[in-house]
């Protein structure tokens, strides 16, 4: 499934220092899954033909590299799907982190370009969607929102 983007004349944003768009990251099992929400209605991102990527989990003990190597293709795969910077995630694990584990996945994301939004473990999430998906939607929440200008007043 492609996603349709609507722009207003003179394309994307006017301020490259916005934060682009969030993103759920699902690292539970062998391969990562990629989501992005929209209104709460979240799509997992697959990579276009002729650019796949296995986006392979490391074990939560691996190095910051190994992490950030995820971190990366999963930043790339949402980039190219949804044509826009991605610069935040929501990360969903098998279970909750220890303390060190989370800096060193903290680390890596920064590593890779990605602000991390939140670092759950499944349980933490609603029931329901699948645990990409659900990560979209929290991330889609979570997201800082570009500051809002008000048009001067016509009278």
């Amino acid at each position: 499934m492609k996603l349709f983007q609507i722009e207003e004349p003179g394309g994307g944003p006017t301020d490259p220092n916005e934060p682009g768009a969030a993103i759920g990251i699902e690292a539970m099992g062998a391969r990562a899954e990629v989501a992005f929400s929209v209104g709460g209605n979240a799509l997992v991102l697959d990579d276009r033909p002729g650019f796949e990527q296995a986006l392979t989990v490391p074990a939560i003990i691996a190095s910051a590299a190994d992490w950030q190597g995820l971190f990366e293709g999963a930043r790339v795969r949402a980039e190219r799907a949804l044509a826009r910077p991605v610069t935040h995630a929501v990360v969903v694990l098998a279970a909750t982190p220890h303390a060190d584990d989370a800096r060193r996945l903290q680390r890596a994301a920064a590593g890779a370009g990605l602000a991390l939004l939140q670092l759950a473990g499944r349980g933490e999430l609603p029931d329901g969607p699948a645990p990409a998906l659900a990560a979209a939607i929290l991330a889609e929440d979570l997201a800082p929102r570009p500051e809002l200008t008000t048009a001067p007043d016509p009278g």
